[in-house]
This record gives structure tokens, C-alpha cells and sequence, in this order.
């Protein structure tokens, strides 16, 4: 038999049993049929042979019932084994809810059943999941539960049984035992480190005397494992939701780390790198892959030693420092602005120190060359240049208009007034004279003296009617000498000679080391030059080639050169500018 069992053969023992019993039923029909024929022949039965045999008969019969029960036992003890895999599962909680529950109504064969669980945060016990209940039952929720059975089992952390529940006294009182005509009730406690976390709950309405002690010792031991399988589950729920959350904030942090402008460093107490933005590693030129764990002096090899010492007074004091690092690397000066702040943990810690660095080189470099430009490029232009460090001051050649502004009797006037009032005067001509050539977009190239040149279509003002610019650029000047002759005494006034040409010129930046300015030469500034030498004070002079580009927008009439010196031959006729004047006389 114990092979059989062995090899699940409860079916064939059984059968056996059942042979075994129809055999004894039928030698006790023979022997009663035969009993009276043998008695006549004075052949006699043993005493009591009839009964011993039912007796016999009997107990195949309690050996088939405990074979049964025997059976039973074995199967909700396999079922129990085969829920000790719940407690290492990384299932989600409903799914392990379920399958206690399925496998509470296996173990005790029960009508209906339901879980329900403590919430962690305000200790109330909640419908979880529940088995056997219609849909409207299950949508009703709480109102199926029989919650004095719930709370009695959940305070005591004890197990509950009753064989009939309507004639228990304790649960007397209670409307969902008799509302539900319970029967037979069984709940257990679901207990996990100690603390009970819920309560696994099943009944019958129908038969009384359902649950015995067996069922509940059953359920009382997987209520352990499952108390454990649920809580696992909640912890692996709680670890996922704690790790997407860790994801999440890593892909923040990731992205807003990346996403600043600035260099930023860190480094622990020994100054080893721990970690490098993006902005960092092009500061840097050493990837954060590479960076990390380096010393920081190998991965700022051409820093200062202040930069070092600073570092150290920042982990020293604890305290933020900020400081602006300036060295030459490559050739070419750096320029850093760089913010140290200690990097203190939870429990206020040094862990090290942060650097936020701030290249501020190319920024330096377009100051600079801004400031240079500024010299001579007006304002209003300077701020229409999109970006000074894509502006190329390289030499370069072009078609440009260049004119020459030179004052007139300036020698005589000069030797009539002291140095400070000459100065004064001279200076208000000029002024003036560079407004009037800055509101057209022109350049000062040069003042020399009492004479300025003026560019237009050079790479600081690229300007495709340079010419009419410059054309009426010169009638402004004369305009606002004009109108300087209404205010100042009358010895004061002076006049300008105008000459303008457009031809080809080269450009770029010329001086030394210690000063250095942006410069035309060539054919544009020397004709403008003989131009002007050709004009009578208060007079514009254009040159042939100008005037083409103009004569639309002007009235000019031909003369013959006035003045002519070798090279200009070719300018035996020029024009002068009919002018109509903007002021009022």
C-alpha cells in the first residue's frame, strides 16, 4: 500500500478496498443462506462468525473513510508545500493576493472567502480580494465582510474556528453573521515580523461543522507564508517604485547636469575627481569616463597654484570661495571664473569639494576686440554686429568708398587763438563732422589733425549703396558746419573740403604690439585724398566712378582737375556735388 500511496495510487487502493468489501459482503450473503442447510446436515458455523466477518466489513469501511481523510490531508499538505514558493516571489501584490486566495479556498473547500490587509500608513483593514462572491457582492465591498470576526482576529493575533456560527454566543451580536446566515466560519491571521498585517477570512452558509481543527492548523500555517509572501510583495513593489523613482530622479539630475552651461567638478578629500559634466569636459578637453579618478591636478595640468591653494582653503574652512583664474595654455590666455563650495552629506560631513567653472575667455577676447572696435566703428553700428568674435578684421580687398574731409584755412586760423581755445573749436568741426558720417554708417578711420577719413562697404559696414551714403554723409557734414556758423563767433567759422572716391582698397588691422588700429589702402583713400586737394572750402568733390554709381540720386557738374600731380593723370575730370541744403538760411 504504502507503494501505491507512494506513487499516488490512492485510487487503486481504494478500489481495492472496495473489492475487499463487496467480497465480505458477499461471503456474509452466503453464510446467512447457508447457515440453516449446514445446521440440518449437524454441520455448525464457528461462534460469532457472521458478526466477526461484519466486523471485518466494518473496518474496511473506516479504512476506506481514513483513506479518504488520509488522502485529503495529503493533498492540502502538497498544496501547502506548493505555496512556500509564494514567499520568494517578485510578483506584484494582487497577483500573490490571488493565489493565497485560491489557495485558501483549496485548503478548506470553503464556500466563500476574502483577505483583507492593514493600509501601512493609517492601520485601517482593508477589502483586498475575496472568492466565491457574486458581482454585486464583490462591488459592495465592505458590507460582505463580517467585520466583527475580522477585528477580533486582527486585535488578538489569533485564529478563529466555529462550527456553527448563528448559535455561538460571542458572535450574538453580530448583524453580518446573521444578516449572511453564516455557518461555519474560519479566519486567520496573517502575521509577518510580529505584527499582524491582515486577516485571511472563509465560511459556509450552508453546512455547519464544515472547518475542524485539521483546516485549521492548515490555514494557520499558510496564513505564515502567506503573511510573508504579501509583505515580500509589498517590499518588492515599494523597491520598484523606489527604484523607478531613483531612475527617474538619476535622469533628471542627469539631464540638468547636462544641461549646465557651466564646467562642473567634483572632488573628494584626496582631490580625486568624482564627476564631470559636459560642459566640463570641454573646458577640460578629458572625457568624465577619463576624468574620473584622477588626481584634479591631472586634469587641470596648467592651472595656478592659487587655483590648488584655493581649493584647499574652501575644504579647510568650509566655506564658498569664489575667484577669477587666469593662465596661459596652448599659446593663449585663459580666462576662468571659478565658484568652490563644500560638498557636505546628510549628517553635514565634508565629502569633498564642487567647482563651477566659467570659461570666460572668448568672452574676454570679444570685449577686447570690441573695445578696440569701438575706437573707430560707431556705436550704432558696433551694436548691429551679430557677433564680434565671427567679425573677421583679417586684410582683405574690396570695392569700398572712401572720403577725405580736410579743413580749410586752419594754418591761419590756428595762429590767431590759444592752444586750448584752438583745440576747443577744432574739435567741435570734427565732432561734428563724425556724427554726421557716423548717422550714415561710415567709419572714422583716421583723424589727422584737422582732417578725418571715412570708409564705407569695408568689413565692419558692408554696404551695398556705399557710394549714395557716403555722398550724403558729406552733405551732412557741410549741413552741421552750416549750422555751427549760426552759433559760433564769426572768426570762428571754418569750412571743410570734401573729396570722395570709390575704387578698390585693402583693409585690415595695422600698428605694433602696443597700438594697433583698423586701416584702408590703396586706390579708394589716395584718390579721396587728391579728390579733397581738388576742393574749394565748403565744396564736395567725386571722383568719375562715384558719380556713375549716384548721378540718379545727385546734380553734380563736370570740371576739369584743378590741382594735378603725378600718378592721377587719369582724373583730368572730376565732379562737384550741387548741393541743396537741408537747413534753412
Amino acid at each position: 500500500m504504502s507503494e501505491l500511496a507512494g506513487a499516488g495510487g490512492f485510487s487503486a487502493i481504494q478500489t481495492q478496498l472496495k473489492d475487499l468489501k463487496n467480497r465480505a459482503d458477499a461471503v456474509k450473503t452466503m453464510l446467512e443462506q447457508q447457515q440453516e442447510l449446514l445446521r440440518r446436515r449437524g454441520i455448525s458455523l464457528p461462534a460469532n462468525a457472521i458478526d466477526r466477518l461484519w466486523s471485518v466489513r466494518s473496518n474496511i469501511d473506516k479504512l476506506s473513510l481514513g483513506l479518504v481523510e488520509t488522502q485529503m490531508q495529503l493533498q492540502q499538505l502538497r498544496r501547502l508545500a506548493d505555496t512556500t514558493a509564494l514567499v520568494n516571489s517578485a510578483q506584484e501584490t494582487d497577483l500573490v493576493l490571488n493565489e493565497v486566495m485560491e489557495t485558501v479556498i483549496q485548503l478548506t473547500q470553503a464556500e466563500r472567502g476574502y483577505i483583507v490587509l492593514k493600509n501601512r500608513e493609517t492601520g485601517e483593514l482593508e477589502f483586498k480580494v475575496a472568492r466565491g462572491l457574486s458581482a454585486e457582492e464583490t462591488a459592495a465591498g465592505g458590507r460582505i465582510v463580517s467585520w466583527s470576526v475580522i477585528n477580533m482576529v486582527a486585535e488578538s493575533g489569533e485564529p478563529l474556528l466555529t462550527v456553527d456560527a448563528g448559535a455561538d454566543e460571542q458572535f450574538s451580536h453580530s448583524e453580518s453573521i446573521a444578516g449572511f446566515s453564516l455557518l461555519s466560519i474560519l479566519a486567520v491571521p496573517l502575521i509577518a515580523r510580529d505584527e499582524v498585517i491582515g486577516v485571511a477570512y472563509c465560511d459556509n452558509r450552508v453546512m455547519a461543522g464544515l472547518f475542524k481543527e485539521n483546516e485549521l492548523g492548515l490555514l494557520t500555517s499558510f496564513g505564515q507564508q502567506a503573511a510573508v509572501a504579501i509583505e515580500n510583495a509589498r517590499l518588492f513593489e515599494d523597491i520598484r517604485a523606489q527604484m523607478a523613482l531613483i531612475e527617474e530622479m538619476h535622469a533628471r539630475l542627469s539631464n540638468i547636469f547636462a544641461s549646465i552651461g557651466s564646467g562642473v567638478i567634483t572632488v573628494n578629500g584626496e582631490n580625486c575627481v568624482l564627476v564631470c559634466n559636459e560642459a566640463a569636459e570641454k573646458i577640460t578637453g578629458t572625457s568624465n569616463a577619463t576624468a574620473c579618478g584622477m588626481q584634479l591636478s591631472a586634469v587641470l595640468p596648467h592651472v595656478t597654484d592659487s587655483f590648488y591653494d584655493a581649493v584647499e582653503r574652501v575644504r579647510r574652512d568650509q566655506l564658498q570661495h569664489i575667484w577669477a583664474e587666469r593662465f596661459e595654455h596652448q599659446g593663449r590666455q585663459r580666462y576662468w571664473q571659478v565658484v568652490a563650495s563644500p560638498l557636505r552629506g546628510d549628517d553635514q560631513v565634508n565629502h569633498g569639494v564642487a567647482l563651477v567653472i566659467d570659461d570666460l575667455t572668448e568672452r574676454k577676447e570679444q570685449e577686447e576686440q570690441r573695445r578696440l572696435l569701438g575706437t573707430f566703428v560707431p556705436e550704432a553700428l558696433l551694436e548691429n554686429i551679430g557677433s564680434i568674435g565671427e567679425l573677421d578684421t583679417s586684410p582683405a580687398e574690396g570695392t569700398i568708398s572712401a572720403m577725405f574731409v580736410d579743413m580749410r584755412g586752419f594754418t591761419a586760423f590756428s595762429e590767431k587763438l590759444q592752444p586750448e581755445d584752438l583745440m576747443r573749436v577744432v574739435n567741435r568741426y570734427l565732432g561734428a563732422a563724425s556724427d554726421a558720417i557716423n548717422e550714415h554708417d561710415g567709419i572714422v578711420d583716421q583723424y589727422l589733425g584737422d582732417a578725418i577719413t571715412a570708409l564705407w562697404n569695408s568689413q565692419l559696414n558692408q554696404q551695398d549703396d556705399h557710394a549714395a551714403r557716403a555722398v550724403q554723409a558729406a552733405q551732412a557734414i557741410l549741413d552741421e558746419v552750416r549750422a555751427l556758423h549760426e552759433v559760433v563767433d564769426k572768426d570762428h567759422e571754418l569750412h571743410f573740403g570734401i573729396g570722395i572716391h570709390t575704387g578698390h582698397s585693402v583693409m585690415g588691422m595695422v600698428g605694433g604690439a602696443d597700438r594697433i588700429e583698423f586701416a584702408a589702402l590703396g586706390e579708394a583713400p589716395d584718390v579721396g585724398r587728391f579728390l579733397q586737394e581738388n576742393a574749394e572750402p565748403g565744396e564736395i568733390v567725386i571722383s568719375p566712378t562715384t558719380y556713375e554709381l549716384v548721378k540718379d540720386q545727385i546734380e553734380a557738374e563736370a570740371l576739369p582737375a584743378r590741382k594735378m600731380k603725378a600718378g592721377f593723370e587719369d582724373l583730368d575730370t572730376i565732379y562737384r556735388v550741387i548741393l541743396r541744403h537741408s537747413r534753412q538760411d
